[in-house]
């Protein structure tokens, strides 16, 4: 089992124990992942507050299902850009995949001018409003930012269920995202005003541990900015170039316990890292249309963001 579909199976595992998704929404997702048994049985070692890792479960009597996953909150202001900006061109775009037309978000400002690349990899819900929005920032703070939809052979994100799409994402191996990926810089590449020399690369959640795997895969990246996603394993970090910026939320046991790992590894190695923590705050603290934003550490993580482009793509 690779890295990604296991944080794929324990991020639902996590979610079901905590309380912010149903056992249906969780069976649902767990069945395609692993089948339906496994599936069963992940939830049924799984007590409230206490999450069971994939593949170590041990069949107990099954925890009652826990309550609707809250809504989202009113998305605020802070830091969102209309689609109609007039800073930028926004749109939908497709491009040559190996093999398949791949479908994305491109945004780039609108001016005349060099821009550095930036990819942007979303999270295990697909290509949602939310990374598109992200895309645009990327755009208005000068850059040409582009978010490619990793379910594009399947049809693209708004083809599937919410509660399908991570399944259908684990079911592909992270050699042909980050090859959909290596497609999406090409793309962005041959945009008016894009600065080929300059490739920048973030992600959450999912798209965090892809971002690890870009900064590993893709020589050309000269700075990336994981938000809480799973690294890669340590004895991959020599591929590494890019700078990185990691960021993680406080209250996420599950993937900080990776942290000195990768840390020590890319300390022995000779790369550039540093790691940032944001004291109470939950996995996903910055996507504004969930439950766990957190305002004050999104905006502080997102000015982080642009000040480490700046720095390494200017």
């Amino acid at each position: 089992m690779d890295e990604l579909k296991r944080y794929l199976i324990e991020e639902t595992v996590e979610d079901y124990a905590q309380g912010r998704v149903t056992r249906r929404q969780a069976m649902t997702t767990l069945a395609g992942l692993t089948g339906a048994v496994l599936g069963a049985e992940l939830l049924a070692g799984c007590g409230r507050g206490e999450p069971a890792t994939a593949g170590s479960a041990t069949p107990t009597p099954s925890a009652p299902p826990g309550p609707p996953t809250p809504p989202a909150p009113t998305p605020t202001a802070g830091g969102q850009v209309a689609p109609d900006d007039p800073d930028l061109v926004a749109t939908t775009t497709t491009f040559a995949g190996d093999g398949a037309t791949l479908t994305g978000y491109l945004a780039r400002p609108s001016r005349a001018g060099s821009f550095p690349i930036v990819l942007v990899c979303h999270e295990n819900r697909g290509l949602t409003d939310h990374i598109a929005d992200v895309t645009r920032r990327v755009a208005k703070a000068g850059y040409v930012g582009l978010a490619v939809d990793l379910l594009s052979r399947e049809g693209g994100t708004a083809a599937h269920a919410y509660d399908d799409v991570p399944s259908v994402l684990g079911a592909a191996p992270p050699e042909r995202h980050v090859g959909d990926f290596l497609a999406g810089l090409a793309h962005a590449r041959s945009q008016p005003g894009a600065r080929a020399d300059r490739v920048g690369m973030t992600g959450f959640c999912f798209g965090g541990g892809m971002t690890w795997r870009g900064a590993a895969a893709l020589p050309d990246l000269r700075a990336a900015v994981p938000f809480y996603g799973p690294p890669i394993e340590v004895d991959r970090v020599p591929a590494i170039q890019a700078a990185v910026l990691a960021i993680y939320a406080g209250e996420d046991e599950r993937i900080n316990k990776a942290i000195p790992a990768i840390e020590d590894a890319m300390r022995r190695h000779g790369k550039t890292l540093r790691t940032i923590v944001y004291p109470g705050t939950q996995h996903a603290f910055h996507n504004d249309t969930r439950e766990r934003y957190d305002a004050t550490a999104a905006r502080a993580a997102w000015a982080e963001t642009l000040a480490w482009f700046a720095r390494y793509l200017a």
